[in-house]
Formats: C-alpha cells, sequence, structure tokens
C-alpha cells in the first residue's frame, strides 16, 4: 500500500462525508443566484469533470489498448444506462445524483491508486469496500441534516458509480499482477474492511429503515420510525418545547428533527390526495395528523373549520372495513417492522464471520510459506 496515496484518499472521504451539510447550501445558492440556468450549470460542472477525466485517462494510455479503452467504455456504458434508467423526473435532483457518480468514482480511483502496490486481487476489493464505506457513511449522516435524504436507493446509486470508478481505474492504470491469489495481509485487511463495512451497513439501515407499522383502528395503518407510544412522548414533547423554542427552518443547518419530517409527509400526503379528489384518504391522513402529529399540525398546517366540515362530510364513517383496509402512503421510504434483536444477530453474525473466515485463510497461507512448509 503507498501509504502517501491513501492518506489523500482517506482525507477525499472525510472531506465528501464532511461536506454533506453544505452541499445542500451550496445548491440552493446556485439556484437562487440563477434561477432559469442552476441546472444547466450543475450539468456543465458533472459534464465537464466526466471529460477531464476522459481526456487525462486516454493520454496515459499507451499499452494494453484494448483492455484500457474496453475498462473506460465499459465505465461510461453502465453509468450512463444506469442514469437513464433510474435518474428522477425532478432535473434539481438528477442533476445530484450524475454529481454522485462523479464524487464516488473520484473515491474509488483514489483508493485503488493507494492499494495498486498489493499485486493481487485485494486491489480490485480494497477500494470498492473503502468507497462503500464512504458511500453508507455520508447517506447516513445524511439522514440527520435538513434538507437531505440518505436511503437505500441512494446507496444502491453510490455502488454503481463505484463499479464505473473501478472500471474506470483500471483502464487507466491497470494493476501488474503477481497472482490473483490474495495474501495473508490482502485477506486480512479486506476481512476487517467487511466487517466493519457490515456494522456501518447496519447501523445506517437501522437508523433508516427498521420502524414499525402502526394500526389505529378508528384511521388504519401507517409507518414511522417510532412506535405509538413514542409518537405519543414526541408529540406532548414538541407541544411544550416548540412554544418556547419554535422549529428552524428546513434549509438551516441543524440536526433534523425525524418526528417533525414524518409530520410533513402526512400533511403533504393529506394535501395531495384532497386536491386529488380522494376525500377519504385525506380525511383519514388528518386523524393521524390530530393523533400522532398535533404540534406539527398546529404550525400552520390545520385545515379552516369549514374544510374540515367538508371533509368529514365526504369521507366514509371511520371505522370498519374502511379504517382495517386504509394504509398511509406518506411515509416515502421503505420501512420495515422487523424485530431490531433479530436483525442486530445477523448483522454481527455476518461481520464476525467475515473476520474468522479471512482470519483463518490468511494464517491458513501464513502456514504454507513457512520455511520447510510444503503446500499441499
Amino acid at each position: 500500500m503507498n501509504r502517501a496515496r491513501f492518506t489523500v484518499a482517506v482525507l477525499a472521504a472525510a472531506a465528501v462525508i464532511l461536506s454533506a451539510p453544505y452541499v445542500s447550501q451550496f445548491r440552493n445558492y446556485v439556484r437562487g443566484a440563477f434561477p432559469d440556468h442552476h441546472v444547466l450549470i450543475l450539468g456543465a460542472i458533472v459534464g465537464g469533470s466526466i471529460v477531464l477525466a476522459i481526456v487525462a485517462a486516454l493520454v496515459r494510455i499507451r499499452d494494453r489498448r484494448l483492455l484500457r479503452f474496453g475498462a473506460i467504455g465499459a465505465a461510461l456504458v453502465v453509468g450512463t444506462i444506469y442514469s437513464i434508467l433510474t435518474s428522477s423526473s425532478d432535473p434539481h435532483v438528477a442533476a445530484v445524483e450524475r454529481f454522485h457518480f462523479v464524487q464516488y468514482g473520484l473515491i474509488t480511483f483514489l483508493f485503488y491508486r493507494a492499494w495498486r502496490p498489493l499485486g493481487d486481487a485485494g486491489v480490485l476489493i480494497l477500494p470498492v469496500l473503502a468507497a462503500m464505506l464512504t458511500g453508507t457513511i455520508e447517506e447516513w449522516f445524511q439522514w440527520f441534516i435538513p434538507g437531505r435524504v440518505g436511503v437505500m436507493e441512494d446507496v444502491f446509486l453510490n455502488w454503481v458509480a463505484i463499479a464505473c470508478g473501478l472500471l474506470f481505474s483500471i483502464g487507466v492504470d491497470p494493476p501488474r499482477w503477481k497472482t490473483l491469489a490474495m495474501s495473508g495481509r490482502s485477506l486480512r485487511h479486506s476481512g476487517a474492511a467487511a466487517a466493519l463495512f457490515v456494522a456501518v451497513f447496519g447501523l445506517f439501515f437501522d437508523a433508516v429503515h427498521l420502524g414499525h407499522r402502526i394500526h389505529d383502528p378508528r384511521i388504519g395503518t401507517f409507518t414511522s420510525l417510532y412506535t405509538a407510544d413514542d409518537l405519543q412522548a414526541h408529540a406532548q414533547d414538541r407541544s411544550a418545547r416548540w412554544k418556547i423554542d419554535p422549529p428552524i427552518d428546513r434549509t438551516r443547518l441543524a440536526r433534523e428533527d425525524q418526528y417533525r419530517t414524518e409530520g410533513i409527509q402526512h400533511v403533504q400526503e393529506r394535501n395531495r390526495a384532497w386536491d386529488a379528489g380522494e376525500f377519504d384518504r385525506a380525511w383519514r391522513e388528518n386523524l393521524i395528523l390530530e393523533a400522532y402529529y398535533a404540534p406539527v399540525l398546529q404550525r400552520g398546517h390545520e385545515w379552516p373549520a369549514e374544510q374540515a366540515e367538508d371533509a368529514s362530510l365526504r369521507a366514509a364513517p371511520a371505522g370498519g372495513s374502511r379504517a382495517e383496509s386504509f394504509v398511509s402512503a406518506a411515509y416515502p421510504y421503505a420501512v420495515h417492522a422487523w424485530s431490531p434483536f433479530a436483525f442486530w444477530t445477523c448483522v454481527i453474525a455476518m461481520a464476525a464471520a467475515l473476520l474468522l473466515l479471512t482470519r483463518q485463510r490468511s494464517a491458513g497461507d501464513q502456514e504454507t510459506r513457512r520455511p520447510g512448509v510444503v503446500s499441499q
């Protein structure tokens, strides 16, 4: 491993993670300063970075042209196809998604350069694990930042960008293989990196995608990161606290209040359903807000008395089969009502297995390499 290059890669990864709170600030600034051209500006930054990287790569290619041109071409094809198939219909979001390709392509390249001296398969595995770890930490960090989201879809986007970055790295500077078999040192490092990634991914998934399905016989079913009792406790806490310290604007730098965010999501779904003429759905979303997110509702989101009365007349009566069949679509991300104990048992077992297996294979490799020991 090249220690100087590894230090540069770690610093770059840290910069990507720690800059997460400021990316939306920069994006909002560009959007405010150039309201008609900000998507074009962000696209030009991404496109220019990709073109510059390709030109710099092509200048370096002097030998093994088929392999190297093929790897760079594959990176471009995979990235383009994935962007087309999964790109958001919102051009602002799509521009940010493409920016992630540049970010994680660069991070992967830097770690690849750092581990290239290994001369075995570790040069392909370790950069990917390091970049995946960086991406997962960043998405986990974004979950706590107002105006940013960190969900599995974004993690998958990062992983595709990392795969493209690895292909690009191979094209720029292909490995000089001594052997495909991993040395004991590479095995230990890969096992430790993989176990660490599994643990961090578990923390991310627990924070973002483990939650509860709450069934209220008066209303129906909705998902939340909190239990029904937790929501009631949060409601009491926010009701008292917000009288003294009202919630800040989401665009400011601060810790995101996930309880408030959930409430706003139900407000948005209620308003969408009302505008679409889905009056029963809108009414039940409002019942959820009244029962579990009253402090959010009271921050300027309450229906006027006339609209509330109109909604109660238009909607089906609460209870009965309609309440049993209603499932709120307010929460925009997948929430799994899994047992935290079972989930973390699996995570810990997987991380421990990775450590043990790689250490055992590493020890076996060292044993066969000792003087006087003949490998069978």
